[in-house]
């Protein structure tokens, strides 16, 4: 392995999480909750301390308050010391060009922003990873593997349905790992091998490739759009991948066990049906645990006149109701005569004797109403955005919620 200080990994934990919707009006996508009692950043950090990699930054740009907390400067991770460990970035003004100031257009850009700092770290690789992915893999031989082969960029990739590839970056490779070509979001994908969004990197390769990329696509870029710092880079996939692939020196590794984007209701909601029904592996690994930073909270119970089936109870649960097929974070209370049926309950919310919750992603500190009905037993077998109920955080509903309905935090919906 690599010694310290030759290899620099950083999450990019900055997306507005547009696609959640009502959850990520108050809190940044990574630091959304995951199987009760974890949250999306933890898989990220947790598998890059496993690799022993012992700089690692957090890149963070919107809603900080609402993860810095959790984050605690890298301590659950064991990656706060006197010298290097964790480091939180975040945007600045007046710090260079304005392409490589403020707020940025896509994680691709991101890298352009951070340019200046990441060279002066001096590391010769860059472990990139974004932090709304579920997944658990050894990256420490990726990395090995990386640097032994001299390649410019290394690509980890999953196999998913063309359907699904779609919203994806589809990776393009032959035989021996070397890819070929990126397909950006493309409606008729030509294979359903997509990017995972963990990448290493030669550090030199990528910095000379942004600045390119820079020059070239400001001169071309609407006048509007240059005065607002955008340098045109956008996502990765659109322009900085393509461009080290044309180097011939991009390869792809397939990431082993379970992986999955879950920045989208639908694919929130049947990965915790997948992690339900044992598909799901990022937990059975003892020698590289997901770590989290754990609620302090009494043992789940689950009272006489309660019922659990094919469920995940997290610490300080109380369960007096019936709970199918759905996971309840911290503190989560169902009480005498309730039903809670394929859903996700999120920290110290109450479902209230009587009624009834179904296909619904209810947020923090949220309650429903005695004999109230939210969302509806979906027709299809996998979980469709329309299908899915979002309640936000500190909302109380007392009537009733259709299958698909979006409530803002701190709705009072009777």
């Amino acid at each position: 392995m690599p010694r310290r200080g030759e290899v620099l990994a950083l999450v990019q934990a900055g997306g507005q999480g547009s696609r959640m919707d009502v959850l990520t009006r108050e809190r940044a996508k990574p630091a959304l909750p995951y199987g009760g009692v974890h949250r999306l950043i933890d898989f990220a950090l947790s598998g890059l301390v496993h690799a022993d990699l012992a700089d690692v930054w957090v890149s963070l740009e919107y809603q900080v308050t609402s993860i810095d907390e959790y984050l605690s400067g890298g301590r659950p991770w064991s990656l706060d010391r006197n010298r290097g460990g964790f480091r939180r970035i975040v945007p600045q003004t007046g710090t260079g060009p304005a392409t490589e100031s403020g707020f940025a257009h896509g994680n691709g850009d991101l890298l352009l922003r951070m340019s200046a700092d990441i060279e002066a770290f001096g590391a010769r690789t860059l472990v990139v990873c974004s932090a709304d992915h579920v997944f658990n893999m050894d990256l420490g031989p990726v990395v090995d593997e990386h640097v032994a082969s001299g390649r410019v960029a290394t690509v980890l990739t999953s196999e998913v349905t063309k359907k699904d590839a779609s919203d994806n970056v589809v990776v393009l490779a032959n035989r021996d790992g070397t890819v070929t070509g990126i397909e950006h979001k493309p409606s008729k994908p030509s294979a359903g091998t997509v990017a995972t969004e963990i990448f290493v990197y030669d550090t030199e390769a990528l910095m000379a490739a942004l600045h390119t990329l820079r020059a070239e696509l400001v001169g071309e870029q609407d006048p509007e759009d240059a005065a607002d710092g955008d340098s045109g880079i956008g996502d990765f996939g659109e322009h900085l991948l393509p461009r080290l692939v044309e180097s011939g020196k991009v390869g792809a590794v397939p990431l082993s066990g379970y992986w999955r984007d879950v920045g989208q209701p639908g694919l929130y909601l049947q990965s915790h049906r997948d992690l339900l029904a044992g598909k799901v592996d990022v937990f059975d690994h003892p020698g590289r645990p997901v770590i989290s930073h754990w609620p302090d909270r009494p043992a789940a119970r689950v009272r006489a006149s309660g019922e659990c089936r094919d469920s995940l109870l997290s610490p300080g649960s109380d369960v007096s109701g019936l709970v199918v097929g759905s996971v309840l974070g911290p503190g989560v209370v169902v009480e005498k005569g309730a039903e809670v049926h394929d859903s996700v309950i999120m920290e110290d919310c109450v479902v209230r004797a009587g009624a009834v919750v179904r296909t619904t992603v209810l947020d923090e500190r949220s309650s429903v109403a005695a004999r109230a009905r939210v969302g509806a037993e979906p027709t299809a077998r996998l979980a469709r955005d329309e299908d899915v109920v979002l309640v936000g955080r500190d909302s109380v509903v007392t009537g009733r919620v259709a299958a698909g309905a979006r409530l803002e935090p701190g709705s009072h919906l009777s």
